[in-house]
Order: C-alpha cells, then structure tokens, then sequence
C-alpha cells in the first residue's frame, strides 16, 4: 500500500488547533503590522513532524508507520510551499505568507494543507475587491490588472510599465486564518 494513500491515520483535533493558533498568530501580526513572524511557522515546521510521530504512535501504529507519518507532515510542508513559492518568486505575496502555508502543511496533513489553502486564497479573492472598493483604489486596480496582463503581449514599443507605489497589497494572513478554520471545521466533522 503506499503510504500517502493511507487513510488508518488521520490528524487528530490537536493539530487542527495548533494550526489554528498558528494562524491567528500570523494573522494577527500580519493585520497590525504587515508581517508574519518567523517563530510561529518555523516552530511548525520542526515540531509537527515529531508530533505526528509521536500521535500516530499513541494511536498504536508501528514505529515505521509512525516515520512515514513524520515524513507526510515534512512532505505536507514543501507540497504547501509549491504554489506560494511561485507566487512569492512573481512577487504577488510575501515570504512570511509562504512560510506560514508550509508550516500549515506541516500541521495539517498534506491534503487539509492544500485544502485550506485553497480556501485561503478564495476567501481573499472575496476580500480584495471589498477592501479596495473601501480604501478608494479598486478601479485603479482593475486598469494595473490589466495592463499587467496585455503589456506581455504588446510591441515594445506600445509597453508601459505600472509604478511599485500604483500597485495594491492585501494582508493575506487574516484570509489564511479563515481557510484553516474552514479546513478544521469541515475535517472535524468528518
């Protein structure tokens, strides 16, 4: 059987919790002042691998089971670091996003991982444009969207650049913190 597709081992509400609490460490600073701390995320990041080892051997698995459960959590990690690194390499969220989503994924398990980032990144699609339309600058906006979108495929000659200051930032922690209490509520059902 391969071990991914396992499902006798399932995190407990523990860990939901913790990744809750981590969240909201990182939302909260990211809401006050526009980052996310390395401590939360790099504490997850190292921990959730003993723990899920140490959880999945009080749930009475064997030792080399409880190993591959600890490799899940690091493979949940860097599974949940993929698209964020991407978006951080086009510069459209920032590292502190990025570590906080590879230390969900360590919490959680690799399918929750991607799960709640899913819903993150919906629920701040749904914030954005409220939030712009709020601080004046959604139609500004709208225009820089699109002008990054065509200026690839216009003629040098015709290309215009969008100015860093013209562009819009949306503190993507407190969005994240919803897309993992979506994620635990749903998985706590189950």
């Amino acid at each position: 059987m391969i071990p991914f597709l396992d499902q006798s081992y399932v995190p407990g509400i523990g860990f939901y919790i913790a990744a809750l609490v981590v969240a909201g460490i990182g939302a909260w600073s990211d809401w006050r002042t526009g980052e996310i701390p390395n401590w939360p995320a790099f504490a997850a990041i190292l921990l959730a691998p003993i723990a899920h080892i140490i959880a999945s051997k009080a749930a009475g698995f064997e030792t080399s089971k409880a190993l591959v459960e600890g490799g899940i959590s690091i493979c949940g990690a860097l599974l949940c670091a993929l698209i964020p690194m991407l978006l951080y390499s086009k510069d459209a969220i920032g590292g502190g996003d990025v570590k906080l989503f590879a230390a969900l994924g360590a919490l959680c398990d690799p399918r929750a991982g991607v799960e709640l980032q899913m819903y993150s990144f919906f629920v701040a699609a749904l914030i954005a444009p409220a939030r712009l339309a709020y601080d004046g600058k959604l139609f500004r906006t709208l225009q820089n969207s699109l002008l990054l979108m065509v200026n690839p495929f216009l003629p040098q000659s015709k290309k215009r650049t969008v100015a860093v200051e013209m562009m819009s930032w949306l503190r993507l922690g407190p969005a994240i913190l919803i897309g993992v209490a979506i994620t635990a509520m749903e998985n706590w059902r189950r």
